[in-house]
């Protein structure tokens, strides 16, 4: 196969071909702003356009890094050019194939459904929300969950997971969580609960125009 088209790269050090894990969480980061921006606009607007656009350009993004190359897929080299000062970290190709093959099948599906039907329904709903989901935690975490699955279908172990989870290793020190940090969490959780029972209806008050800048279509 030519090196061009070759899906991952050759990295002194590392057995398999590996893809830079800093770049695609880039990627991953651009999709979820695209997807979740086109949704506000139906959500607001009841505007299906903009969304229509980001499942096509989805789709094709994922077709090309599936089926010619990582290396040409439009979002992964923004995500270069805007990491590229980064130092690499590197994850195994072989699994981020298989969870793109998982997005190109989600992104096809809704490209169907919504394109080429011009129709919504709770399944094009529940598919772009796991495409989110999906992408905000490879985004925001560094967890790919499309990953998570490899193991379930091929045999072998997994190899250059993102944060060498893949080792069986002990915590560091910073990385453990305390009896009291848990409590934290928790009394910050009835914190928000407690906000909602009294302050519901004071934060319910639509604010005024501090300056008086815009004039309502009503005093026109």
């Amino acid at each position: 196969m030519s090196k061009t088209i070759q899906f991952g790269e050759d990295v002194a050090g590392y057995d398999i071909r590996v893809l830079n894990e800093r770049e695609v969480r880039a990627a991953a980061g651009i999709l979820f702003l695209a997807t979740f921006l086109s949704l506000m606009f139906i959500v607001f607007e009841n505007n299906f356009i903009p969304i229509k656009y980001v499942i096509t350009l989805f789709m094709v993004d994922f077709a090309i890094r599936v089926f010619i190359s990582p290396r040409f897929s439009s979002t992964l080299i923004i995500g270069r050019l805007i990491v590229g000062r980064q130092t690499p970290e590197y994850v195994g190709a072989r699994q981020k194939k298989f969870a793109w093959i998982i997005g190109l099948i989600l992104s096809t599906t809704m490209f169907i459904f919504m394109v080429v039907v011009n129709s919504y329904s709770p399944i094009t709903g529940i598919i772009c929300l796991i495409c989110l989901v999906f992408l905000f935690f490879e985004s925001a975490f560094g967890i790919c969950l499309g990953c998570k699955f490899y193991p379930l279908f091929f045999k072998g172990k997994t190899q250059y997971c993102p944060g060498e989870i893949c080792e069986v290793r002990s915590r560091q020190e910073i990385q453990k969580t305390s009896a009291y940090q848990v409590l934290v969490v928790l009394a910050f959780v009835m914190f928000t609960a407690m906000l909602g029972s009294y302050f519901h209806g004071y934060f319910s008050k639509k604010p005024y125009d501090l300056f008086g800048m815009y004039v309502s279509e009503k005093t026109k």
